[in-house]
């Protein structure tokens, strides 16, 4: 499925209410600065079927069993890559950052209850990504960001689940490091301090 590629694939990964939205959209701006050709993207994706599913059944206007939930999320992926990261990152001196990646399968569909391993081998073959960057904070914290700003909670903002996926993530990215460069940044700080480690990590 992957061709020869020019571009850089950077990946944010993290609980909701981490920032990483914030740092994404500071990171592709300073690297726009330095005159490459960034595209911000995310998963679920607006575009495809699968992508809109997701966000219904996310939002409790649909329902899906946890298995099917995460199926959705591969053929969103699929349709992701194929149709926006891969075309990208054929251009020269291009760099794709995507909020959220397949590390969010894993992580929350294993505090679904699902299996680690049908987990892995549903997202076999997909790109590796050259840098994934995981925001680190707690969940507590998490939660609390999300109700300042006034959001409403989607099916995975729940405290028991947030606290699973959160181990999950670092149990899971110890197993990731021999195959992406992986970088753990501390995200409970000050905006520009977090963003600060994230320039100097992100080195292209």
């Amino acid at each position: 499925m992957v061709k020869s590629l020019k571009g850089k694939f950077i990946v944010f990964d993290a609980l909701d209410g981490s920032g990483q939205s914030t740092q994404i959209e500071l990171l592709g701006n300073f690297l726009k600065g330095r005159g490459h050709d960034v595209l911000i993207t995310k998963e679920p994706t607006k575009e495809s079927e699968p992508g809109q599913r997701i966000r219904r059944i996310l939002q409790k206007q649909e329902k899906a069993s946890p298995a099917d939930l995460q199926r959705l999320f591969v053929d969103d992926r699929r349709w992701h890559l194929e149709q926006i990261i891969l075309p990208h990152l054929e251009k020269d001196n291009s760099v794709v950052i995507s909020d959220r990646y397949f590390l969010s399968t894993l992580c929350f569909g294993m505090a679904d209850g699902l299996d680690e391993n049908w987990l892995w081998e549903m997202n076999k073959g997909f790109l590796i990504p050259d840098f994934t960057i995981f925001l680190d904070v707690k969940p507590e914290i998490c939660i609390a960001r999300i109700e300042k700003r006034g959001d409403k909670r989607d099916l995975f903002e729940v405290k028991e689940k947030l606290d699973n996926a959160y181990k999950n993530y670092l149990y899971i990215l110890s197993k990731l490091q021999n195959k992406t460069k992986v970088v753990i940044i501390n995200g409970e700080r000050q905006v520009k301090e977090v963003f600060q480690e994230v320039k100097n990590k992100i080195n292209i």
